[in-house]
């Protein structure tokens, strides 16, 4: 069945979110948000392009650390309000110089940061 992007539910902005996770581990590596025009770019080009609410433009992930993010293959879940790609990440995905932007968890009442900065 060929792939329908109208059939995409998107926010009231025009947004889906899409998370983004490692292809061979399985690591979830970061989220942030999609709009129809960063979805064809991310499938035209294979890099991984998402909208950037703060600055309202268009975001290829590493275009300015090299931290590139190639696609794999892309999901959708059930209700079609939500992407899952499935990624081959380059250098660290997190803006903070870590693997992954989740790196901190919540124990008990507790925060604990459970990797560093990548070097």
């Amino acid at each position: 069945m060929p792939f329908d992007p109208a059939s995409l539910k998107y926010d009231a902005q025009g947004l889906i979110p899409c998370i983004a996770q490692d292809h061979a581990t399985g690591e979830v590596l970061m989220f942030a948000w999609m709009n129809a025009e960063s979805l064809a770019r991310t499938l035209a080009s294979g890099q991984v392009t998402y909208w950037s609410r703060s600055r309202g433009a268009f975001w290829a992930k590493g275009e300015s650390s090299g931290h590139v993010q190639r696609l794999v293959e892309l999901r959708l879940d059930c209700d079609r309000d939500c992407l899952l790609a499935l990624v081959t990440q380059e250098g660290p995905a997190c803006h903070t110089n870590r693997r992954s932007c989740f790196y901190t968890a919540l124990r008990g009442a507790e925060e604990v940061e459970m990797m560093a900065p990548m070097t």
